[in-house]
């Protein structure tokens, strides 16, 4: 079983790997896509829209068809859904074409995400320690690659469906092998390994009321990550007077950091616990604001965003994580950690889709100085809710576990 872990946990990896290479892809490219379908400025924010609110409506059907099958199986489908609409969106020529491109991506996008994060909180409780920022920090290097590849094919002025097909041709029959070893941590092995029955019923979960502060955090870490992307460059540029060529760093430097801190930050959590690396990365995140919004010039500006990277790169995966610890503690049934997780995830496309548009309008409004203490207040409420993330003190604790380990719970197998 050991060995099944391992290849679950790898096969996982790359699961999220491929979604930050296939989301970075899209993102990046949103100005090329504009020009190719001929999508006037005042359309564009519908298209843009859209993928979020479809994403979030995706991630609520994921919670109903894992009552039927196992997460492993809506993840194994997926991915190559979400490949095939990412070409789908470079190949056309027709604006309908899009449309419909678009609304598939974001459909799948929201039941990829739900998927991904329902096995990545069953593993962890089978490995019994914190490996789940590990999986996001794949994500995170997916998501630098992916830019990468799209900044390259911009420079060489390579049509969208050229960029794209490559990786979707790498990817996809890459990531179908790979979903041969998907464990479901909770419903007793691999995804190929039958228990009877087509998924294992889901438990009806934990109700809103219960997870109404992981999902408070969940929206505004997206916030403030949405307003990095969005607001970064002309931040620098506008605000802190740097040249166009320095206004692309500091989202790229973002990007790194999350990766570095992420690819650390289980060992944080195995050595101080949950609570302690939450609140530390909201305190970071919130100084991180408070430094762009005072900074005198570009240098100051940058390491504002760098200290952002390292600060809110801890707190969605342990959110889900300690989401998937919360149901298994109020509701015993098999599959009430997925349901928490698909529930809690539509917070993600909540914050993404009230980020960027707070942040303007207050910049618009006041200033945008002023703008960034917006996110940094939003942070710091993280803070308060941070003992949401705590375990409790009858859950989990096995001999094997060290003092100042933290407890991530049990797969059913007893491992």
């Amino acid at each position: 079983m050991t060995d099944v872990l391992r290849r679950g946990r790898a096969s996982l990896a790359f699961g999220f790997f491929a979604q930050g290479v296939a989301f970075a892809l899209l993102v990046t490219r949103i100005p090329a896509i504009q020009d190719r379908y001929g999508v006037s400025d005042a359309l564009l924010p519908v298209f843009l829209a859209a993928v979020p609110i479809l994403a979030g409506v995706g991630s609520l059907v994921s919670e109903r068809l894992v009552r039927r099958v196992r997460p492993s199986r809506l993840l194994r489908w997926s991915q190559p859904v979400v490949l095939l609409a990412l070409l789908g969106v470079g190949a056309g020529d027709r604006v309908a074409v899009l449309a419909v491109a678009l609304a598939v991506f974001g459909l799948a996008v929201g039941a990829l995400d739900a998927s991904m994060n329902m096995l990545g909180v069953s593993l962890q409780r089978a490995y019994g320690r914190s490996i789940m920022l590990g999986f996001h920090a794949a994500y995170s290097l997916g998501g630098i690659l992916g830019a990468s590849l799209a900044w390259a094919g911009a420079q060489r002025g390579l049509a969208l469906w050229v960029s794209y097909l490559p990786v979707v041709v790498l990817l996809l029959p890459t990531a179908l092998v790979g979903s041969r070893w998907y464990v479901d941590g909770e419903r007793g092995g691999a995804e190929g390994e039958g228990t009877g029955g087509g998924g294992g019923g889901a438990g009806g979960g934990v109700g809103f009321k219960v997870l109404l502060p992981l999902c408070l955090v969940m929206t505004f870490a997206y916030i403030g990550d949405s307003t990095v992307s969005n607001w970064s460059a002309k931040y620098l540029q506008d605000v802190l007077g740097s040249s166009e060529q320095l206004a692309t760093v500091p989202y790229n430097v973002y990007m790194v950091t999350t990766l570095v801190g992420r690819a650390v930050g289980d060992f944080g959590v195995r050595r101080l616990g949950a609570v302690a690396v939450v609140r530390g990365g909201a305190v970071v995140a919130a100084v991180g604001f408070a430094v762009v919004a005072s900074a005198p010039g570009a240098g100051v500006g940058m390491l504002g965003f760098t200290l952002l990277g390292f600060g809110l790169c801890v707190l969605v995966p342990q959110t889900f994580a300690a989401a998937g610890r919360l149901a298994a503690e109020r509701d015993g049934r098999p599959g009430a950690s997925d349901a928490a997780v698909a529930r809690l995830n539509v917070f993600n496309y909540v914050g993404f889709l009230i980020g960027s548009p707070l942040v303007g309008a207050v910049g618009d409004a006041w200033s945008y100085r002023g703008a960034m203490l917006v996110p940094m207040v939003l942070v710091l409420v993280t803070v308060v809710y941070a003992r949401s993330f705590g375990a409790g003190p009858d859950r989990y604790g096995g001999g094997h576990e060290r003092p100042r380990t933290a407890d991530v719970g049990r797969g059913s197998n007893g491992l």
